[in-house]
């Protein structure tokens, strides 16, 4: 169990334990460890405990540990955090250490070779000193390289640790890859790198210990019968060795090598044990700094994957997007209006600003206004503006959105909720690009570009004479029509893990990836919402889980959320059944025709009508042999 002891600026000591996996530390109320100090945010530092070691990491205040700014600091026992006038000193009982410095014991960094244990050491019962001061240097050099995830270093200081224990006068870490050993690191008692290093160690030695998998010591492989044959022992003379596994979870993956061509006899059985208990704290330290750094390569390729997957800030790459993007690359050097369509929560608006990004107007301005959020007796005004007294309210002249987005765009969001009557007047602007203030009868020239959007229909909306005819064919020079985010395959997991690299770093959370269950479900859910709902359900699941991994209950993508299977023949009919619905519209509802187009018999149309009515009216549909299915 670790604790932390708080002292607070006006001297009250507690000691608060630290049994949670992430423990948030601030003024706030909320907090697991609340401060009274003003010099505190409410949100100040988080511990996270991995299971290994602890972390502490700050949530946006200044911290500083053992006198050095931080951002973050794997903690160990003695560590003080100061974070504002506050002072925490960690403290783990699980987690060796050294005795404090006296004038009998010294203290761990005082300890400068095992040679000099003997004299300087005090025993412990059973454990001579020159033993115990190496696992106080094992222990001290863990702790140390515990927040050090730089492979090649550590793998360097692994060799030089090594070399001194073992009082060898030189050392390799051997690797295997593909089931071969390849030398990683060769060093000398210098701490120098050794050149052509695979020339200096025994094959035959390092094949026998990669065979048994237990650690070796070689009093003299010159004259050792099982080696004395080996070309390497005979061509290099090799006198004292001392060869150990690395193991992890059962499987070797490496052996660390250590020598002496000028001593025979330089090991010991001690000495083995010593290296073999370096060995698999070395195992530790450096399974998890390869943990890390392909954590590390990952995020670098996702980052090399998004980038490829990403137009400016929209991020997808399906067909129907590159399409988009296609169309976009064409109109934006141009002045021409543009009318984006799809459902809510597509990113219409990310489409109008990237339109403008790519346009010859990027440095005017970009003005945005959704027209079926103000109200009707309001919108006029937001749109051109107004002068001073031409409505009860009206204390000021105000420009309006027209006015502002002089030498830019101007994106109409929800074009399809605007009023009939401003409708006329939008047209007239358009036609013009001249606008009028309410209240005002002089008008002002305005030269603009139009964006719009809308997530409905609008022929159908001209049809019911909700919107005008005229100012449809105005502003729908061209179209971009985005496809649903159920219609993007794989998009869905790119824009979810976006989403989640984006919500991880701004919280703080140990959430990096998805359960591959995850990625399933989000592919089969139909998401009505879109991105939108998406990126709410990831920000809401990195806030909340304290998993490294996300899985569907995480997303609240549980099987009854899922859209059903439907059966091959009932998707036969719906498909069917839109199908003709969408050439009977193109035909402007001539049953000949469309019979005609389908290459079907006419009974089938008129079957296929009498079915729609049936089921608006809820009458039984008499039955009639002969129906030709497409």
């Amino acid at each position: 169990m670790a604790s932390l002891t708080v002292r607070s600026p006006d001297g009250k000591v507690r000691a608060v334990a630290l049994h949670k996996r992430i423990t948030s530390i601030g003024r706030g109320p909320d907090n697991d460890i609340p401060l009274e100090d003003s010099a505190v945010p409410d949100s100040a530092l988080h511990v996270t405990f991995d299971g290994t070691r602890y972390e502490v990491g700050s949530l946006g205040a200044t911290f500083h540990v053992n006198g050095k700014k931080r951002d973050s600091h794997a903690l160990a026992t003695g560590d003080v955090v100061r974070v504002g006038g506050t002072e925490l000193t960690f403290a783990r009982e699980d987690a060796p250490r050294a005795p404090a410095p006296s004038a009998l014991t010294p203290h761990r960094d005082a300890v400068a070779s095992p040679e000099t244990a003997d004299s300087h050491t005090t025993e412990l019962p059973g454990v001579p000193g020159r033993e115990l001061a190496m696992l106080r240097r094992l222990t001290a050099f863990s702790e140390r390289l515990l927040g050090l995830y730089d492979v090649d270093r550590i793998l360097e200081s692994l060799m030089d640790e090594a070399i001194e224990v073992t009082r060898a006068d030189k050392g390799f870490l051997i690797l295997m890859e593909s089931g071969d050993p390849r030398v990683k690191v060769a060093r000398n008692v210098a701490r120098e790198n050794i050149e052509d290093a695979v020339e200096k160690l025994s094959d035959s030695i390092i094949a026998k210990v990669v065979k048994d998998q237990k650690p070796l010591i070689v009093a003299d492989a010159v004259d050792a019968p099982e080696f004395k044959a080996s070309e390497s022992v005979v061509n290099l003379r090799v006198h004292s060795v001392m060869c150990v596994p690395l193991m992890h979870k059962g499987d070797l993956f490496g052996v660390i090598y250590v020598g002496n061509d000028r001593l025979v006899n330089r090991f010991e059985p001690k000495s083995a044990d010593m290296l073999t208990i370096f060995a698999a704290q070395a195992s530790l330290v450096l399974q998890n700094a390869m943990l890390v750094n392909d954590l590390k390569l990952d995020v670098t390729e996702l980052r090399r994957k998004l980038e490829d997957q990403r137009y400016g800030d929209i991020v997808g790459a399906c067909q129907g997007m590159r399409d988009v993007y296609k169309r976009i690359d064409k109109i934006a050097p141009t002045d021409i209006s543009v009318l984006i369509t799809g459902e809510t929560g597509t990113g219409k608006e990310l489409i109008a600003r990237e339109l403008h990004r790519r346009s010859p107007r990027v440095k005017g301005p970009f003005i945005t206004i959704n027209c079926g959020a103000i109200p009707e007796n309001l919108l006029e005004s937001e749109l051109f503006g107004h002068v001073k007294g031409a409505f009860t309210g009206a204390v000021a002249t105000k420009a309006g959105k027209f006015q502002a987005a002089i030498g830019g765009t101007l994106f109409l969001d929800e074009i399809g909720e605007m009023p009939l009557q401003l409708q006329v007047k939008l047209l007239r602007a358009l036609q013009e690009k001249i606008v009028y203030k309410v209240g005002d009868n002089r008008g002002e020239p305005v030269d603009i570009r139009v964006v719009a959007a809308t997530n409905k229909v609008l022929e159908d909306e001209v049809k019911r004479n909700t919107f005008r005819e005229d100012l449809y064919y105005r502003l729908n020079v061209v179209t971009l029509k985005l496809p649903p985010l159920r219609e993007r395959g794989e998009d869905v997991v790119v824009l979810g893990k976006f989403f989640l690299h984006k919500y991880s770093r701004e919280f703080g959370s140990r959430a990096k990836g998805f359960t591959p269950s995850a990625a399933v479900s989000m592919k089969k859910y139909g998401w009505p919402g879109n991105i939108r709902e998406l990126e709410n359900r990831i920000k809401k699941a990195v806030v909340l889980s304290d998993k490294p991994l996300l899985g569907p209950d995480d997303l609240d993508l549980k099987p009854e959320n899922l859209e059903p299977i439907m059966p091959l023949l009932q998707a036969k009919e719906e498909f069917q059944k839109r199908y003709i619905n969408e050439v009977l519209a193109r035909n402007n509802g001539n049953r000949t025709k469309t019979a005609k187009d389908l290459g079907v018999d006419p009974r089938t149309i008129f079957r296929h009508l009498e079915k729609l009515e049936a089921e608006k009216t809820g009458r039984p549909l008499p039955p009639e042999e002969g129906d030709e299915l497409l």
